[in-house]
């Protein structure tokens, strides 16, 4: 149940809850376009450049797979201070180091602050928001692209006003710090509501790994997670392949995410007309299959760009797996729960997309077989989301 709170307090709690997802892909966003500076000025290694680039999805693995029972025990809003401050810790470590080691220790260290958020986003939304799930869903996940695409597009400017890639890189250890001070006033109203959940250690991954809903959400999430991390890891190299200029792929890379916030923003409208029914999850991996289609015949017919919309509408399954995380499930337990088995051995399966894609592009020296094979996964989308939607929640699969 959520705890009592006016509503200048909600409008603060949900604030905070957007401020969070602002955080959690900054990390990521702002290292790749500085990311050759960082190379000739730390004189990283191939292997350490590459370690860099996989660092964050598994890092998503495998800290996300723990971070629910961090979320039983210790409690949603203390695990939330605890990570922020924790990113904010990792970005400042790489912005000042001149080791090429601590670079990368400091990224794996934000990463695992970033895994954490990724889980606790949906429990924060089912304690804060248990009857607006859909409507803190779009708007946490539209923040999470925003985050992404606002440290993309001003990371490099703001290096080249402040001085180098190091400020560039560690002004976005600021927004985390005011994340957490945003959060201190949640806990210093905590009494007893989140003290007896943590005590009520009643949902394991492996029961929930057992249930029919568990396994959908966790193959779907991995089936959408595969699509992005694909598209943002290879189609840039797909479109150079092509012929495209570095500004061009810059342009659609943009689209791509750009397209991808009304799509989220939309949601909970989207939900309502189509009633909870499979529209959704099948709508998504259509236009995404659409999309793979155009890139692997034409990837520069029109341009690109309707290949970019494409894709970037079928992003939308992101925000919408997450939102069926809380749906799915009846308890801030099960919620948190559920939210690690899905997201950690998602992202798992995410990583070994993105690895694959490489290995089967330079395996047959072209790209369209990996185009091909990440087609064919977007229609497990389509099937495992409806199998969510016509899912109990997962507490009613559990052993009594």
């Amino acid at each position: 149940m959520a705890p009592r709170r006016t509503a200048l307090t909600a409008v603060a709690v949900g604030t905070a809850i957007v401020v969070l997802a602002l955080c959690l892909r900054s990390g990521v966003s702002s290292l790749g376009v500085v990311l050759h500076r960082v190379q000739t000025d730390l004189h990283l290694s191939a292997t350490a450049t590459g370690a860099l680039t996989t660092l964050p999805a598994l890092c998503f693995a495998v800290v996300g797979l723990g971070t629910g029972r961090a979320i039983l025990r210790f409690g949603a809003h203390r695990v939330t201070v605890v990570l922020l401050v924790t990113v904010a810790a990792g970005l400042a470590i790489r912005a000042v180091t001149d080791s090429g080691a601590v670079f990368l220790l400091g990224t794996g260290v934000a990463m695992a602050g970033a895994a954490l958020g990724n889980v606790v986003l949906p429990p924060l939304a089912k304690l804060h928001f248990p009857d607006h799930v859909a409507l803190v869903s779009s708007l946490y996940g539209a923040a999470l692209m925003g985050g992404a695409t606002l440290a993309a597009t001003t990371t490099v400017p703001l290096a080249d006003a402040l001085g180098g890639w190091r400020w560039g890189l560690g002004f976005w250890a600021v927004p985390p710090v005011v994340g957490a001070l945003l959060w201190l006033p949640t806990i210093l109203r905590e009494r007893t509501g989140e003290p007896r959940e943590r005590r009520a250690h009643t949902v394991s991954l492996g029961q929930l790994a057992r249930t029919r809903t568990g396994q959908a959400m966790l193959l779907c999430f991995a089936a959408q997670s595969a699509q992005a991390y694909v598209q943002f890891g290879w189609w840039g190299e797909i479109l150079t392949s092509a012929g495209a200029d570095d500004a061009h792929v810059g342009a659609l890379l943009g689209v791509l995410a750009g397209v991808g916030i009304p799509v989220t923003l939309s949601l909970p409208a989207l939900m309502r007309l189509t009633h909870g029914s499979i529209v959704l999850p099948v709508a998504f991996a259509a236009v995404t299959v659409v999309g793979w289609t155009g890139v692997a015949t034409a990837p520069l017919a029109l341009g690109g760009w309707l290949w970019a919309v494409l894709l970037g509408m079928g992003g939308g399954a992101f925000t919408w797996v997450l939102a069926m995380i809380p749906a799915r499930s009846r308890t801030p337990d099960g919620t948190s729960q559920l939210s690690a088995l899905t997201q950690g051995f998602g992202y798992l399966g995410a990583s070994a997309a993105t690895f694959g894609a490489g290995l089967l592009h330079e395996a047959t020296g072209s790209w369209t077989p990996a185009v091909v094979v990440m087609a064919v996964l977007a229609v497990a989308i389509a099937v495992t989301g409806a199998v969510v939607v016509r899912s109990p929640p997962v507490e009613d699969q559990l052993p009594r």
